[in-house]
């Protein structure tokens, strides 16, 4: 690593918060790192390889085990992550899991190529966003992806299914769970072997989370394979993901300082932040195996060369007020 890591202010009585479990929840979350791929995919401006390199790297550091390198589309599409086919070989040797995102059988194979073992596809649990996002509908999107997981599958790759608009669409509006379950049930039917939630335009709250973890649950999907991915455009993300855990899920998405929104969804705020997930699992006592201060001077060092701020607050709290300079 080339450059010296953000030092955190000093510690003192709230560098961490007190420990004090409750009831009936996981031991132990696996957090799923998204800001390398969802994060900078929404970026303005094309952040070198290098950088997105050392990125990954720096998270691996801080024990995240799962960091969601990149993203196999087309570069027309996602400019961004154009340089998958660059990076990913340079990820070699990191011990983690390094899922990447695959939207036909064409960038399955471009990621097959160059070894990659976890991959995930995107669907959509309403028609509007199916059409703006993959120009079709949920049920093409499906038969899509179909032959996508069948391939992986062959090949002894792991699939997650990415599920958005699960609890509301900027033009359908609330999303009815049974809309939620028939897609879900449709991706688990063709082999996925995880499927993501998505809250992509931040408007759930924690009652219509554990409603739609129920009717899941009920429709015989194991919670053992569900995540979420809540955005947090009305500051509900930590509540609703609260939620989820007392309904027995393990998997949280979450984004290193807050990276990330959605070019579909123009009302769509970060993601939740990874430093803000792992303050509250700490006070909870779920293990994360997340060195909390070493994944805040890495946010801080990425806000550095994106030129702004984290929006992350655990990360202002524990390193202090942002640069002026770089807002």
């Amino acid at each position: 690593m080339s450059e010296p890591q953000h030092t955190p202010a000093a510690a003192g009585p709230e560098s961490l918060p007190m420990t004090v479990p409750a009831p009936a929840l996981p031991k132990r979350v696996r957090i799923h790192e998204v800001g390398p791929r969802d994060g900078l995919q929404n970026e303005k401006t094309v952040v070198p390889v290098e950088v997105k390199t050392e990125f990954i790297q720096r998270l691996a550091a801080a024990g995240l085990d799962t960091v969601e390198a990149t993203s196999f589309v087309h570069p027309k599409w996602v400019p961004q992550l154009a340089d998958a086919e660059e990076l990913f070989p340079r990820l070699g040797g990191l011990g983690v899991r390094l899922p990447v995102l695959v939207p036909n059988l064409r960038g399955l194979e471009r990621a097959l190529a160059l070894g990659a073992r976890q991959v995930a596809v995107f669907a959509s649990a309403t028609e509007a966003f199916a059409e703006a996002n993959l120009n079709r509908s949920v049920d093409a999107a499906l038969e899509m992806f179909a032959p996508v997981v069948r391939r992986a599958k062959g090949e002894g790759v792991e699939v997650r299914g990415y599920l958005s608009m699960c609890f509301g669409d900027p033009w359908e509006g609330p999303v009815a769970p049974e809309h939620v379950v028939r897609v879900s049930r449709a991706l688990v039917d063709m082999g996925c072997d995880e499927l993501s939630l998505g809250d992509t335009i931040g408007v759930a709250t924690p009652g219509q989370v554990t409603a739609l973890l129920e009717a899941l649950t009920a429709a015989g999907i194991p919670v053992g394979r569900l995540g979420v991915h809540f955005h947090d455009t009305y500051g509900q993300a930590l509540a609703n993901t609260l939620a989820a855990l007392q309904q027995g899920v393990s998997t949280v998405d979450a984004s290193a300082g807050g990276l990330g929104g959605c070019p579909y969804a123009k009302s769509a705020t970060g993601n939740l932040a990874t430093e803000d997930l792992v303050w509250m699992l700490r006070g909870l006592g779920i293990e994360t195996g997340v060195d909390l201060r070493k994944l805040c001077s890495t946010s801080v060092w990425m806000a550095e060369r994106l030129g702004r701020p984290s929006p992350s607050r655990t990360v202002h709290a524990l390193t202090g007020p942002p640069d002026s300079t770089a807002s």
